[in-house]
Order: C-alpha cells, then structure tokens, then sequence
C-alpha cells in the first residue's frame, strides 16, 4: 500500500477524534442551560427566588402586559438603555433572580453587548478585572458585580460583597432540582410565609398555613383565553400534606362565606374572585392548588388599566 494512503487512513480516526472534540465544545457552549441547571448556580438558602422566562412570556402576548411606558419614559433607563445598546422587551430571553439575606442574585440569558456594558460600568466608576465589572449602588452596602458565564448568560449579584457574582460563577454539587414547566414561577421560603406581612391581606392566611412546609413554589401558566396559578407545597410527610389541603380548602370556604355574608359577589378581576375560586388535593407528602385567573386580573395587576 502507497505510504502516504497509508499514513492518511491512519490519520482518519485522530481526524475523528478531534473533529468530535471540536464539534461536542461548540455543542456545549451554545446550548442553553435549564432552569433547573441555573438553579444551582444560584444562593437560594432562605432566598425568594423569581424565574421569568420573557422569551415564552412573549410568545404567549404576556410581556406586553408587563411593559410599564412609565419605566420606559423615564430618562435613566433611556439613557442606560441607550448606552448599552439593550431592550428587555427584545433582547432578555429568561431571568432567574434570588433574593437572599446575602443580596439579590440574578442570572440573565438574552443579547448582551459586553464592551459597551465595560465602558458602561467604568464610566461609573467602576472597574473591570479581566471578565468581572465591579461598581457602586445607590448606598454603600450596595456593590454591584457582574460578568459572562456565556456570552449570552450573564451572572449579577447586588450585595456587600463587591465580587458576589462569582459565587453563581459554577454550579453546586446537589442534582439539579425540580422547577416547574411555567413561563413564570415563584419559590418562596418559608421564613416569608410564615410572617406574612408583606403579602396582601386576603392571602395572608393561605400563606400561614404553608408556613411549616419544606417548599412552596407557585407558577403561572396560559390556559386559552385565560391564566392559571398552579401550587406545589411539599410537606414533611403524608400526614402533613393532608393537612394542609384540608386547611386551605377551608380558607376558601370561609372566605367564600365572608363575602357571601357581605353580600360581596367575588369579582374575577381582583383577588376576591382567584383566592375563592381555589382548589387543593394532596398526593402523598405534597399538596397541590389551582386557581383559574381571568386575564382582566392580570391587567389590573401589573396597572394595564386605568
């Protein structure tokens, strides 16, 4: 056999090799991480965490009732807007923020143009080391930091620490954990729930009942013409979770018989018509809750309505 076919058929599997390799790496860093991936990156001990998925949100007509013109007018969002060249409408695809006792914590996927966010945060009085920008808040437990995991995944921490960021720079060693398959969910722990105090009234007393559960999570989904929120409580054990469905269909009940009694019909675009249109169940160590939400209670929600 000619010596060179030779040396190219033996070359052919080192080729496939590296060709592989090269192809898997790309692979790798184009590929969007899940939730539940970025969930582990985060601080969530005792943290309120937010996970909003815009990309969906405005596949669904959502987003555009979460624009605020008032927000857009103002002229520090234009002029930082301006400065680095990005619209959340268009350009933010997802955002998992955690509100933790350490500081507020948010992983954003979407178009980012990092120069012009460098120049941004030095023209602040910032700095950039190698990747990671560090600048001054309002106040001065207030530092911001920030940098690329990806060039489309950008990791944000507001806290005391100046260099915050880099805790959400790899993921933890737990497997990744549940999160719902929702456009918007909420996880909120426990230590809110059991205060209550900075919730709405009327949902104040769903919200003690939960106070001893391990995780509550709450999503918002589109079903048709309307939403739904969608609750999952897991409890300590069965017994627990039976409980709790019972304690809150039992909320309902009484709130239903308020208003009755008020001879308040429960309207479906405020709180009075979601909170007693509620349904609860439990399976096993977990509870279950669904409240059907008409879209004119979204609307006089985010202020769509005058």
């Amino acid at each position: 056999m000619n010596r060179y076919l030779r040396a190219g058929l033996l070359a052919l599997p080192v080729a496939a090799v590296c060709g592989a390799a090269v192809w898997g790496g790309l692979w790798y860093r184009s590929r969007a991480l899940e939730p539940a991936a970025l969930l582990r990156r985060i601080p969530t001990a005792d943290a309120l965490v937010v996970y909003l998925d815009f990309a969906a949100l405005r596949r669904d007509g959502i987003l555009s009732l979460l624009a605020d013109p008032q927000i857009a007018e103002e002229p520090e969002y234009r002029e930082f807007a301006r400065r680095i060249a990005f619209d959340y409408q268009m350009d933010l695809g997802s955002a998992l923020l955690a509100v933790a006792p350490t500081g507020k914590f948010l992983l954003a996927r979407g178009n980012f143009n990092w120069p012009k966010l460098r120049a941004y945060a030095e023209s602040q009085n910032g700095r950039c080391d190698g990747a990671l920008c560090r600048l001054q808040g309002s106040t001065p437990d207030r530092r911001i930091s920030f940098f690329p995991i990806r060039s489309n995944l950008m990791a944000l921490a507001v806290s005391a620490d100046e260099s915050a960021a880099l805790r959400m720079a790899s993921a933890g060693g737990a497997p990744e954990p549940e999160v719902p398959d929702a456009p918007a969910w909420v996880s909120i722990p426990s230590s809110v729930l059991r205060s209550g105090d900075s919730l709405p009234a009327e949902t104040q007393m769903f919200a003690r009942s939960m106070g001893r559960a391990d995780s509550v999570v709450l999503s918002f989904v589109p079903e048709n013409a309307r939403f739904a929120a969608k609750l999952i409580v897991r409890c300590r054990d069965n017994r627990d979770a039976a409980d709790l469905a019972a304690q809150l269909t039992g909320t309902t009940t009484v709130l239903q018989k308020v208003f009755a009694g008020q001879r308040h019909l429960p309207n479906s675009a405020d709180l009075t018509g979601v909170l007693t249109a509620g349904s609860f169940r439990s399976d096993g160590a977990r509870v279950y809750g669904y409240w059907p939400i008409e879209r004119a209670f979204v609307e006089n929600l985010l202020g769509a309505r005058n």
